[in-house]
């Protein structure tokens, strides 16, 4: 029993175990707080901006909690800090530029959540930002049209300070797409340029209205000129045929799903034409086939 006071009323013991008071007291806080929140909060976006703001407070607020039980210790080991903290910062570089790249990241306007983004090779939809690594819902690869393949990779926050970081969506929401349609010699080239005019303005107008008024703001921000975003049709006629290029705005996370319905519309009007346009293609047909004469040398 004195061996225990004598424990209890050591002054190291009794700032462990305040320490690991405080630890407990945090994150039974930190957790009621995150539940209360993530009750009231009902899109996931902020709960997940409510969960990282609880988390980072609690560790700052145990931070300083344990820096005040600690202070009077402090003091002595200046010099034992200042030499391992030179080892642990050789030894942890990757680590602490990795918790840089997160501060760029967070403050630097790199990305956000539910941006798609390419970090180096990797394409993909973050849903997760940590300290150390940035997540992604993988798309591509294996899977065409940029379609969620199942992967999620996390790649190191660092990664911001090393390769260029491509963003899909962060100031301007839209990408630039096109379609070739490649046309028979022969076809009425005029009818088949206003059926893509038309199809263009009936499917696309609602896309172009939004890329417009984005791209003024675009062009007040940066040194960009005032790029054409409704819908346009050109054409070349080279030696196989005569092919026209639908170039438009399209929403970044709907370009497979928006060249599908264009197709959709061009093919039926084609054929509404009853061939007066007719698409070309680079495959050979066999119509015929000369008279062979066969001679068998005599026995």
């Amino acid at each position: 029993m004195d061996v225990v006071k004598h424990w209890l009323l050591e002054p190291t013991v009794v700032k462990i175990l305040t320490a690991v008071v405080a630890v407990i007291v945090v994150r039974v806080v930190a957790g009621l707080v995150l539940r209360g929140l993530v009750r009231r909060i009902k899109d996931n976006t902020g709960r997940y901006h409510a969960r990282k703001l609880v988390i980072f407070a609690s560790y700052l607020v145990l931070a300083l909690a344990l820096t005040v039980i600690f202070s009077d210790r402090l003091g002595s080991l200046t010099v034992a800090f200042g030499v391992a903290g030179a080892g642990i910062a050789f030894a942890l570089q990757e680590v602490i530029a990795s918790v840089a790249g997160w501060v760029a990241v967070m403050f630097g306007n790199f990305y956000r959540i539910g941006d798609r983004v390419q970090l180096g090779g990797i394409k993909g939809d973050v849903i997760d930002v940590g300290v150390l690594r940035t997540t992604l819902m993988e798309v591509g690869e294996w899977v065409q049209g940029d379609l969620y393949n199942g992967r999620i990779v996390r790649v190191a926050n660092s990664f911001v300070f090393k390769e260029p970081v491509f963003n899909y969506t962060a100031d301007f929401p839209f990408l630039w797409d096109e379609i070739r349609l490649p046309v028979r010699y022969g076809s009425d080239h005029r009818e088949a340029r206003a059926l893509l005019e038309r199809i263009a303005k009936d499917q696309l107008s609602e896309y172009a209205a939004g890329a417009k008024e984005t791209w003024k703001h675009l062009v007040g921000r940066y040194a960009i000129e005032d790029a054409r975003v409704e819908p346009m049709v050109t054409m070349i006629a080279n030696d196989n045929w005569i092919e026209l290029t639908l170039r438009y705005a399209v929403d970044t996370k709907r370009r497979r799903a928006t060249k599908d319905e264009l197709f959709m519309a061009i093919l039926d009007a084609v054929k509404a034409t009853d061939g007066r346009v007719q698409l070309a293609s680079a495959t050979f047909e066999l119509v015929g086939a000369p008279a062979l004469e066969v001679r068998l040398p005599a026995a």
